[in-house]
């Protein structure tokens, strides 16, 4: 991953936010998702702000944009300014033309699926990106409860109740409230966020400087706090928890200085450490537990043996350093998303080659989620467009989600029932929930 830079966060901020793409956007005073306010300007009186509402399924199916854009009050249309933003959204790209040279290898689509349709859009809650590249930032744990990362918060959504809670703030300092052999006592100050991961009851918390915050959301405080490594570019690029096969709960954590670390939360222990010739952007552990996908700061990504760190075999196909990856809980098929826009599917029964090359819109293929059956898979691109796969089918259908904005991560229920989308814009920022569509739809006609 690259090093975080000032300027980076600019340009995720900046360019591509849903702004400044033509000077007539202005809308009553205020530019249309200006991002070139602090942050500490989204708690002041905004009149705008306060005119956009959220948006229910009833009132999408009336034709108000699912987002309260207020398109018949601007100089341009929606599909106008949709063409604009394909045309001049900027790609991040470690290796320049990589997003043109994997074209030749991609899978044709058709776009017509229709597996989850658009429930609400949910303004109270506003989820936050601190490195344009990370993206595994909202997490559902039912139906009805997402938590995501807002600011120094992360905080606790329920579609059933309406209500927003903060779960933990990082804002000041944290330290652990349990003793467990080397956990850090002094805790941290002032954490920046870069990548979230919740289950069931325990949420893991990765940092900028190599911090992991463990806490369980049944107890008080934190559990466990360390530092995975004092590295100059030690940042925390993505956590992973998952069922050992010893019963114990266990997580692994992908850090920029290429090394991989598997916790076991039983004991609060480092149980595994594994380091690769290169930054591990992100890693998927096998539903068996055999074997975890690496990828990372390059285009070929790995296969590994999950007891030894050894590399079975390596993933040949993308152009450019992959930042996602997932298994099909069938443990046959995984999937690797990466910045030359694509989205590669492969079978562990045949890894010379990947069995679907699966193409974005706008940019790299930065989150992958697989339901829990199996059935579908949601890619995210950086903004603007999430993409619904029928994985069960060969990956020939697929649903576009279309809307405006940066990505700051995509959540399957466990039931498979929900799909969550932290949107990130200063204006328009929110969290879209999609339900999965079924034939009997009951409580929507009530």
């Amino acid at each position: 991953m690259a090093h975080y830079q000032v300027d980076e966060m600019e340009y995720a901020a900046d360019d591509n936010e849903v702004a400044g793409v033509e000077d007539d956007m202005y809308f009553r005073e205020r530019v249309f998702g200006d991002s070139d306010t602090d942050e500490d300007d989204d708690d002041e009186y905004d009149p705008l702000e306060n005119r956009i509402t959220d948006t229910t399924a009833a009132e999408a199916r009336k034709g108000k944009d699912i987002q309260s854009i207020p398109w018949e009050s601007l100089s341009i249309t929606r599909e106008t300014y949709r063409q604009t933003r394909l045309e001049q959204y900027k790609n991040y790209e470690n290796i320049p033309q990589s997003g043109e040279g994997s074209e030749k290898d991609c899978k044709r689509t058709d776009k017509g699926g229709m597996y989850y349709d658009f429930w609400q859009n949910t303004r109270s809650v506003k989820s936050t990106i601190l490195h344009f590249q990370l993206r595994n930032l909202v997490w559902s744990t039912s139906k009805h409860d997402v938590y995501l990362v807002s600011h120094y918060s992360i905080v606790h959504w329920s579609s059933l109740s309406c209500k927003r809670s903060e779960v933990l703030n990082v804002s000041g300092h944290v330290a652990p409230c349990e003793k467990h052999p080397g956990s850090l006592l002094e805790g941290f100050t002032q954490t920046q966020i870069s990548t979230l991961a919740v289950r069931d009851k325990l949420l893991i918390a990765g940092g900028f400087h190599g911090e992991l915050i463990c806490k369980y959301l049944d107890r008080p405080g934190v559990s466990f706090c360390s530092r995975t490594t004092y590295d100059d570019n030690a940042i925390t690029n993505a956590v992973d928890i998952y069922d050992h096969p010893s019963g114990a709960v266990h997580f692994m954590a992908s850090n920029n200085d290429c090394g991989v670390r598997d916790f076991d939360m039983e004991r609060f222990q480092l149980s595994k450490y594994f380091s690769f010739p290169w930054p591990v952007n992100h890693t998927s552990l096998s539903p068996d537990a055999k074997l975890i996908v690496i990828v990372g700061d390059n285009p070929e990504g790995m296969l590994v043996d999950s007891q030894t760190g050894k590399t079975i075999t390596p993933l040949c196909g993308h152009l450019d350093y992959s930042f996602a990856s997932a298994w099909n809980p069938d443990g046959r098929m995984f999937a690797t998303g990466n910045q030359d826009k694509t989205c590669r599917v492969w079978d562990v029964r045949n890894l010379s080659k990947s069995v679907a090359v699966l193409k974005g819109n706008l940019g790299a293929i930065r989150s992958i989620r697989f339901t829990s059956d199996g059935r579908f898979m949601a890619t995210a691109e950086p903004a603007d467009f999430v993409h619904v796969y029928d994985a069960k089918n060969g990956f020939e259908k697929e649903q576009e989600i279309d809307f405006f904005g940066e990505i700051s991560g995509v959540s399957f229920s466990p039931d498979t029932e929900s799909l969550f989308i932290g949107v990130w814009d200063r204006t328009y920022g929110s969290l879209l929930q999609y339900n999965r569509r079924r034939n009997y739809m009951y409580l929507d006609s009530l």
